[in-house]
């Protein structure tokens, strides 16, 4: 692999890791389970299964002139569900006393943030920023409106 491309991934998985550093810090601030540091990792290790895939895609048919081979690049994002959902499940528990189950918005936003890498890898940067600065918009505004109901 020469050194220019490894710097395009570098900083795909940089832009991603940014990206989810807005929705982190929305859930830090909100003194979620999963915070920045958190959101941050899983967009950017997403944005890199998909960009490692697709490298060695390219490499094993560059390598298999014959094209015996099949790639299925859906699969790698099957893969990252599949993690982001045991992480997701690790911020969700049931409340003894109010008998409510709480942390599911925070795994609903890691998953965002997987999807989110995902579309960094794939050179959908702007994308990916207006997405995480409206989900950041909007998570704020539906915080102030539970507060105001919450007070009625």
């Amino acid at each position: 692999m020469d050194f220019t491309l490894e710097l395009a991934v570098l900083l795909r998985v940089a832009g991603a890791m940014a990206v989810g550093t807005l929705i982190g810090l929305e859930r830090e601030l909100a003194g979620k389970p999963a915070g920045l540091r958190t959101h941050m990792l899983v967009t950017g290790a997403s944005c890199l299964i998909v960009l490692l895939g697709d490298l060695a895609i390219s490499e094993f048919y560059a390598a298999e002139a014959s094209g015996v081979i099949q790639a299925d690049p859906l699969r790698i994002f099957e893969a990252i569900i599949v993690g982001v959902s045991f992480l997701g499940a690790g911020t969700i528990w049931k409340s003894q006393d109010e008998h409510r189950v709480e942390g599911l918005t925070t795994a609903a936003s890691l998953l965002f943030a997987a999807t989110l890498g995902a579309a960094v890898a794939l050179e959908r940067f702007g994308l990916a920023v207006v997405l995480a600065v409206f989900t950041l918009a909007l998570s704020r505004l539906l915080r102030l409106a539970e507060a105001r109901m919450a007070q009625r």
